[in-house]
């Protein structure tokens, strides 16, 4: 798969960078603009190894990870871990929830699997599904958010092959 460059991505690697672990990422924007996409690159660039959480096509037993394993850290990770078919790398591994505004749950677990420590995560979800669906959960404050838009036309530029061109307009 053909990926582009996004100015967010910088984003992302400060995030990284600054957090060391203490918060979770929520990417937010609209539909279809890069939200995976980034941060799956990010994760295949940036760690051992990353986890994608798909909740569009989560089965039940997944979901159900978030609420029988709650309290029992090590199992969750163990049955993630197994049903995804990735190994876990103590702070070396990314877990991307991705579309969480669908499991409201999850999003919650955030608090308690950053305090946790043992990996870092990463949160998609589109913008006016993320607001509805937290009315009966506590957003956790170990939460930093930064807003995907539709590539501007620097990206466009650049996804042609045409930097020169955008360093061209940029300084005139």
């Amino acid at each position: 798969m053909e990926t582009f460059e996004r100015k967010a991505y910088e984003k992302l690697a400060s995030w990284k960078d600054s957090s060391q672990g203490s918060t979770a990422l929520l990417i937010e924007g609209a539909w279809r603009v890069g939200k995976s996409t980034i941060a799956e690159e990010f994760g295949r660039r940036n760690y051992a190894s990353y986890m994608l959480v798909d909740f569009s096509k989560a089965p039940d037993d997944v979901l159900g990870y978030f609420v029988d394993l709650r309290n029992d850290l090590d199992a969750f990770f163990m049955y993630l871990s197994s049903f995804y078919g990735v190994e876990l790398h103590r702070r070396d591994s990314l877990i991307i929830f991705d579309e969480v505004q669908l499991y409201p749950k999850a999003r919650e677990a955030i608090k308690q699997l950053v305090a946790d420590g043992r990996y870092d995560y990463i949160e998609t979800g589109s913008l006016v599904s993320i607001r509805e669906n937290v009315k009966d959960i506590l957003i956790p404050s170990e939460e930093e958010s930064i807003r995907l838009n539709p590539m501007d036309f620097d990206e466009f530029l650049w996804a042609l092959g045409e930097k020169p061109l955008s360093a061209l307009i940029a300084d005139s």
